[in-house]
C-alpha cells in the first residue's frame, strides 16, 4: 500500500523527536557556554621530555565538583612516563621494572591522576592545588573555580614536532558525566610574573575541552519539586517515583528514618552511593517552592531544600531557579544571589547559594538536613498574576541537575472568584464571604 508522502515526513519527524529525548548531548539552555576546559601547558624541555602546567578551569555557571574530587585520566600515545609530580599524584605506579634505578612516579600507559589533600607538605603544592579535588562553580566562586598541577614527563619527545598530547582524556567528578574531545593545539598561554613586570609564555599549549551530560552521570534524575501556596490548601508533592521507586535498584538504599543511623554505621558505602530515607518519590534532594504571600505592591514565596540522602552533606551546593519575576526580585533572606541572564537581556533566571560559614553546607538527611530562604517580589502590574500558575517556578536546578517539576495540571489553582485579582488574599476572603450573603 502506498503512503502518502504528508504521512511520511510525518512519521520521519516525530522518529526524530523521539531521539531527542534520549540523546545525551551535554547543552544546557541556561548555560549554554558552560564547560571544563583543561589546559596542557609545556614550560620546559629536559632530557628525555618536558615539564608542564596542567590546569582545569570550571567554566559552568552553577555546576561544581564536589568531594571526593575530580580524576582526569588519558592514554599516551608513544612510551611515556612520569618522572614527578606536583600538586597533585597517580592513583597507580604501574610496572617500571625495566628501570634499574630512579623510578618513575608513575608507567602506567593510562594514568589516573588526583588532587592532593589540604595539608600536604609546602614542596609538594602547587597554584590552585590541594583541595582533595574540590572545584567551585565559576558564579559562584571563580577564585576557586581552577585546579593545576605539575607534571614531568619522560620519554615523550624534546621538540615541538616529536612530542604528542595525550588522548582519550576522561574526566570523573566525582562520577562519570562528563565527555572530553581531543586535545588541540592552541595559541601558547601567557603567564605574568609576580612582580607584574614581565611577561613569559608556555612552549606549547593544548586544550581539552569537557562537556557534562546529566544523562551520563546518572540513569535517574537527583531532586524534585513540590509546590504550595496560601491561596489554596492543596499541596502538590514531587511526582510518584519521580527518581526512581521503592525496592528498586536504580534508586539505590530506602530505609526508615528512625533505623538509619544503624544501617549507615554498618553499610559500608561511601558518599556515592546514597542510603535514601523512603519517599514516594525517592530523591535525595526535593525543592519546595511556597507560595507564601501577597501584599499590595509585593509578594513572597519561601524556598525549602530538603535532603534525604543519610549519606551525603551537599558542600557548596547552590540552587537555579527560572521564574519571569526575578527581574523584579527586591530582598532576599539567608541565601546568596546571582542572575544569571542565558538569554541576554531577559532576567528571569537566578542562582542562589548558601551563605559562608552559615548555611553553606546542606546536612545529610535528618533534622538538620534542610535549609531555607524567603524571596521578596515586587508587582509588575502589567505581568503579574497568580493564575493558571505564573507564581511557580518554569524550571530548577539542584547543583547543574534539572529537577522533575509536577504536571502543570496539577498546580495549586486560584479560586474562580479570584481569578483575575491577584492581589491579596484579604480580597479573596471578602468575595467569599459576599458571596456567602448572597446565597442566604
Amino acid at each position: 500500500m502506498d503512503i502518502p508522502f504528508s504521512r511520511f515526513l510525518v512519521f520521519v519527524l516525530f522518529l526524530l523527536s523521539c531521539n531527542r529525548f534520549i540523546t545525551t548531548e551535554a547543552y544546557d539552555a541556561l548555560d549554554p557556554n558552560g564547560n571544563i576546559t583543561i589546559k596542557w601547558d609545556i614550560i620546559s624541555w629536559t632530557a628525555d621530555g618536558y615539564v608542564a602546567t596542567v590546569t582545569i578551569h570550571n567554566f559552568q555557571q552553577y555546576r561544581h565538583i564536589q568531594s571526593p574530587g575530580w580524576q582526569l585520566g588519558w592514554t599516551w600515545l608513544k612510551k611515556e612516563v612520569i618522572w614527578d609530580m606536583v600538586g597533585a599524584q597517580a592513583t597507580e605506579q604501574g610496572d617500571c621494572s625495566k628501570f634499574k634505578s630512579n623510578l618513575p612516579h608513575c608507567c602506567k600507559k593510562t594514568p589516573t591522576v588526583v588532587d592532593l589533600l589540604p595539608g600536604t607538605p609546602y614542596n609538594k603544592q602547587f597554584n590552585n592545588c590541594c583541595r582533595g579535588g574540590v572545584i567551585n562553580s565559576w558564579a559562584q566562586d571563580p577564585a576557586n573555580a581552577i585546579s593545576s598541577f605539575q607534571i614531568s614527563v619522560g620519554q615523550s619527545g624534546t621538540t615541538n614536532k616529536t612530542v604528542r598530547a595525550p588522548r582519550n582524556v576522561t574526566l570523573k567528578a566525582p562520577g562519570p558525566g562528563y565527555s572530553c574531545g581531543p586535545a588541540k593545539n592552541v595559541a601558547p598561554t601567557k603567564f605574568i610574573t609576580t612582580d607584574k613586570l614581565r611577561k613569559t609564555q608556555a612552549l606549547m599549549t593544548w586544550n581539552m575541552t569537557c562537556t557534562y551530560s546529566q544523562f551520563l552521570a546518572r540513569k535517574t534524575p537527583t531532586c524534585c519539586v513540590s509546590l504550595s501556596s496560601f491561596y489554596n490548601q492543596t499541596i502538590v508533592p514531587c511526582p510518584t517515583c519521580s527518581c526512581g521507586c521503592q525496592n528498586s535498584s536504580l534508586a539505590g538504599t530506602c530505609v526508615d528514618p528512625k533505623i538509619a543511623s544503624v544501617v549507615r554505621g554498618t553499610s559500608g558505602k561511601n558518599n556515592l552511593e546514597p542510603l535514601l530515607q523512603c519517599t514516594q518519590h525517592m530523591c535525595p534532594i526535593r525543592v519546595h517552592w511556597h507560595v507564601k504571600t501577597s501584599y499590595k505592591e509585593y509578594w513572597r514565596v519561601k524556598v525549602t531544600i530538603t535532603n534525604f540522602n543519610f549519606n551525603m552533606n551537599y558542600t557548596q551546593w547552590n540552587l537555579v531557579a527560572q521564574h519571569p519575576n526575578f527581574d523584579n526580585l527586591t530582598q532576599l533572606f539567608s541565601f546568596n544571589y546571582k542572575p544569571l541572564n542565558p538569554y541576554a537581556d531577559i532576567n528571569d533566571t537566578a542562582m542562589l547559594w548558601g551563605i559562608k560559614f552559615y548555611n553553606d553546607m546542606l546536612s545529610q538527611a535528618g533534622p538538620l538536613g534542610n535549609v531555607q530562604s524567603e524571596l521578596l517580589f515586587r508587582k509588575n502590574p502589567s505581568k503579574f498574576t497568580f493564575d493558571k500558575g505564573w507564581a511557580f517556578p518554569r524550571r530548577i536546578y539542584f547543583n547543574g541537575d534539572n529537577c522533575v517539576m509536577p504536571p502543570p495540571d496539577l498546580y495549586p489553582w486560584l479560586p474562580n472568584a479570584a481569578q483575575n485579582l491577584g492581589t491579596s488574599p484579604f480580597m479573596i476572603l471578602l468575595i467569599t464571604f459576599l458571596s456567602v450573603l448572597i446565597l442566604m
